[in-house]
């Protein structure tokens, strides 16, 4: 089906199509007159995925049609991970909710445009950047972009994948101090008196996988602020620390 959505399919994403679809990697390549600038924000470029989830593949296959899927969740808001986060954010909204379960990555797909000059990571997520110089060599990163102007990939906005409640990112287990709030612990002990710890994996993939959910729980209880310990600045933090810092809206 790709061949109906972009024009051009280099070598590279051959590569990267045969290493890692079905999977969380998007691609962005110059699109075919097919694709309605509706579904691109006017951009002449579209990204397109292969999805590993069994009901997913089975909704493409029945279809017989490549599916335009925007996320399902309101703009700058948390993605969801289950159906019922789903419901809450967009019920009245939709017609149907097909649940396939929760997710099993947790955050978004990575997204890598081959579209012109060099491969230049748009969003870091479920495939790291080290598995993808593995497979085609050096990746760049974009910078980020002017708020106003479409967005090259889904992700890019200063502030998103944002709960309700204001997200603080801290150091040193520093936690907030006024009001109700709770703190997602990483390694460090809160420094204060939070009223609630939420300890979170120390594997990346882990934490990932838990992120969301944690944060959908955790807005709809009503707390005053969540204080999240950041996570180390590594190369297998990347993509979490990525969305920590869009949910907390800093530059």
């Amino acid at each position: 089906m790709v061949n109906k959505v972009v024009s051009e399919w280099p070598e590279a994403a051959q590569k990267l199509a045969e290493k890692f679809w079905p999977g969380p990697l998007t691609l962005v390549l110059p699109k075919t007159a097919a694709v309605p600038d509706l579904v691109t924000a006017g951009l002449p470029t579209a990204g397109v995925r292969m999805p590993a989830h069994p009901v997913a593949l089975e909704l493409v296959r029945t279809a017989e049609v490549p599916i335009a899927a925007p996320s399902a969740n309101r703009f700058t808001e948390i993605s969801p991970t289950t159906a019922e986060h789903v419901r809450r954010s967009l019920g009245d909204r939709l017609d149907y909710i097909l649940d396939g379960g929760p997710c099993s990555v947790g955050i978004e797909s990575t997204v890598l445009t081959l579209a012109e000059g060099g491969p230049t990571l748009l969003r870091p997520g479920g495939v790291s950047r080290a598995e993808i110089e593995a497979v085609i060599g050096p990746v760049a990163r974009a910078p980020e972009q002017t708020e106003g102007e479409a967005h090259a990939s889904p992700g890019m906005h200063r502030r998103h994948y944002s709960p309700r409640t204001p997200l603080y990112l801290v150091e040193n287990g520093k936690a907030m101090r006024a009001g109700r709030g709770v703190y997602l612990q990483l390694s460090g002990a809160a420094d204060g008196e939070p009223v609630e710890v939420v300890a979170m994996p120390g594997d990346p993939a882990k934490y990932a996988a838990k992120l969301y959910e944690v944060l959908h729980l955790l807005d709809f209880r009503g707390f005053a602020w969540i204080a999240v310990e950041t996570p180390p600045n590594l190369p297998e933090w990347e993509a979490v620390r990525d969305r920590l810092r869009r949910a907390a809206g800093r530059e």
